[in-house]
């Protein structure tokens, strides 16, 4: 399985994006001189906004241009539904739910089978959840030093509007699918759209 091994300080400094879209509460130092590059094309823009999309939910090409095919051939806009179809990943789910810090995380966490899904263990990071479907955390797991602390240091986290969570329990209800208001960070997904359009 392919993993992307870049420091995620040093990628989110070179697209332009908060390490907080991440899950990381430390800001990258900005140095004065590291903007003075030359005006990006039209190509640059485009593929700067998919690679950025691409890194935050930590998805490699193959996957990412597979989706976006499901998108297109989906009813609506095909940028829309690419963010959707990203939203409703499993690992993403689980570190909405405030159950990992990162992405990343999430990502080991789902593959370790530390969760359930409609009472089912999934060990599959990128399982696309439905409308109606619970996603719990493991019995075994929620005694977990690792899921105390966890739990303990995201409690702040906004919860998306389209998970019904249960904090006591652990589980969350996927109560409709996301949309692109849901999505809290800055992505031109038209931009993506034309890149692959071309």
């Amino acid at each position: 399985m392919a993993v992307n091994k870049e420091p995620i300080l040093k990628k989110c400094k070179s697209l332009g994006i908060s390490p907080m879209v991440m899950g990381i509460a430390k800001e990258t130092k900005r140095n004065p001189g590291a903007n003075k590059r030359k005006k990006l094309s039209e190509y640059g823009l485009q593929l700067r906004e998919k690679q950025k999309v691409k890194f935050i939910y930590g998805v490699l090409e193959k996957q990412f241009y597979h989706l976006f095919e499901l998108a297109e051939k989906a009813e609506g806009q095909a940028g829309e539904n690419l963010l959707s179809f990203l939203e409703s990943r499993l690992d993403n789910v689980v570190f909405r739910m405030g159950l990992s810090l990162t992405r990343r995380e999430a990502r080991q966490l789902v593959v370790h089978s530390h969760f359930l899904v409609n009472g089912s263990k999934v060990n599959i990071p990128s399982y696309r959840v439905k409308e109606g479907d619970v996603i719990t955390l493991k019995d075994s797991s929620k005694k977990s030093v690792k899921f105390k602390e966890v739990i303990e240091t995201t409690k702040g986290r906004v919860i998306p509007l389209w998970l019904d969570m249960d904090k006591e329990a652990s589980s969350a209800k996927v109560i409709r699918m996301p949309n692109r208001s849901d999505i809290d960070f800055e992505v031109e997904e038209t931009l993506i759209v034309e890149l692959y359009s071309k």
